[in-house]
């Protein structure tokens, strides 16, 4: 396959820009706010400079100033703006009109079913889910959400190119809200924003007791390989006394939307569920991106 399209110029638009240059193919990526889009391909070449990837791919990066030029000539499009439904919907009816018919249509959304996102387009068998994780360059998931109108071939293509261009594509079947990883990722964050607001424990602690126990093991034992390991017998036993007592909130927790409502919003305030100072959000922010490489 080969030129692609990126939808978005934000942090996710240009990071899957860059696993793409560094593939070796041509990217043209839109993003509607001028001076976001003058640094995109800076911003692309610095970053793959600190990862230590190829900085010269960034020159495969093209920023056409609309959003039909960005596509005419796509033959994958990928979509990486705001998780809003209706602006997803706009954009997916845009490229419906401007890429080629036999472009394939895929969104980067965390947790919007693509069938929402599809529906009453026309050509839906190729629009397609495509949920990258941040970093982009850096994580090698990518889940492959299949739609109700989504074909077959289109998942196919949609993997080989995904696996062609070094990632591990996971085929989602059934297109429910947050697809795999994030609903198993925001269940944990229930648990634990219900058991810091109960008092069990401080942010701090329970993000210890995560990192310094079952999240070791993560990287080589899924949660079923761990239920298979321990036997299934032992799991019922432990449900039995757990599950009754796992938080039951239908919504937000009332905690987590009082902070929003006070404007602690973590690191973009420097509070959330901990106070951060400059120098903390940047050693956390390079722990992480040592460990993912690390983790290669």
């Amino acid at each position: 396959m080969g030129r692609v399209a990126v939808i978005g110029g934000g942090l996710m638009g240009v990071g899957i820009a860059e696993v793409f240059a560094v593939a070796g193919h041509r990217v043209d990526v839109f993003e509607p706010v001028e001076p976001l889009r003058a640094t995109v391909q800076r911003r692309a070449a610095d970053h793959l400079q600190t990862i230590g990837r190829d900085a010269s791919a960034a020159a495969l990066i093209d920023t056409p100033a609309d959003l039909a030029t960005t596509v005419a000539h796509a033959e994958f499009v990928t979509e990486a703006a705001p998780e809003k439904l209706a602006l997803k919907r706009e954009i997916f009816a845009a490229l419906v009109r401007h890429a080629p018919r036999t472009a394939i249509l895929a969104s980067n959304s965390s947790v919007i079913p693509i069938t929402r996102i599809a529906e009453d387009l026309e050509t839906a068998e190729r629009i397609v889910g495509t949920h990258w994780w941040n970093p982009a360059p850096l994580i090698p998931l990518v889940e492959v959400v299949q739609g109700e109108h989504t074909s077959q071939s289109t998942i196919t293509a949609t993997m080989s190119l995904l696996r062609a261009i070094g990632k591990r594509p996971a085929h989602v079947k059934k297109d429910i809200p947050g697809f795999v990883a994030n609903r198993l990722q925001h269940a944990l964050w229930r648990e634990a924003i219900a058991m810091v607001a109960a008092g069990v424990c401080d942010a701090a602690t329970l993000d210890e007791c995560v990192k310094s126990s079952f999240g070791l093991r993560l990287p080589v034992l899924g949660p079923l390989e761990n239920a298979d390991l321990v036997g299934l017998d032992l799991t019922l036993d432990i449900h039995r006394t757990i599950i009754p007592e796992l938080d039951r909130h239908a919504g937000p927790h009332e905690f987590l939307q009082a902070k929003v409502d006070a404007g602690l919003l973590g690191f973009k305030s420097g509070t959330g569920f901990r106070d951060w100072t400059e120098a903390e959000m940047q050693s956390l922010r390079e722990r992480l991106t040592r460990h993912l490489l690390a983790a290669q």
